[in-house]
């Protein structure tokens, strides 16, 4: 089992950035994809962006394509989700988690991190 501990989470503005970091800890992730979810109060669950730690593959919900980045280190086996210019609607608990392929479903993610809050204000 990987575990996950994200940090870099905040208070901001809108219109500000913030970087996410998620730590792997345990087994190797090197053929893993690494992901992020959110969760908005009174909301489901839904998929951010996910990479592939082997050879960096991306995908980014529409929603956030164009402003939100994810990338890895696998020497630090560091999965990063680099935000910028956020908005109110980006406010939610982040969640970083790890499965065997990368995947908008959050079936296909096994390890999940606590989470971490994210508060965009206006």
């Amino acid at each position: 089992q990987v575990q996950l501990a994200e940090s870099g989470g905040g208070l901001v503005q809108a219109g500000a950035s913030l970087r996410l970091s998620c730590v792997a800890s345990g087994p190797a992730i090197s053929n893993h994809a690494m992901g992020w979810f959110r969760q908005a109060p009174g909301k489901e669950r839904e998929f951010v962006a996910a990479i592939t730690m082997s050879v960096g593959l991306t995908l980014h919900a529409d929603s956030v394509k164009g402003r939100f980045t994810i990338s890895r280190d696998n020497a630090k086996k560091t999965v990063y989700l680099q935000m910028e210019r956020l908005e109110p609607d980006d406010t939610a608990v982040y969640y970083c988690t790890s499965g065997s392929r990368r995947s908008y479903w959050e079936s296909d993610y096994v390890d999940w991190g606590q989470g971490i809050q994210v508060t965009v204000s206006s």
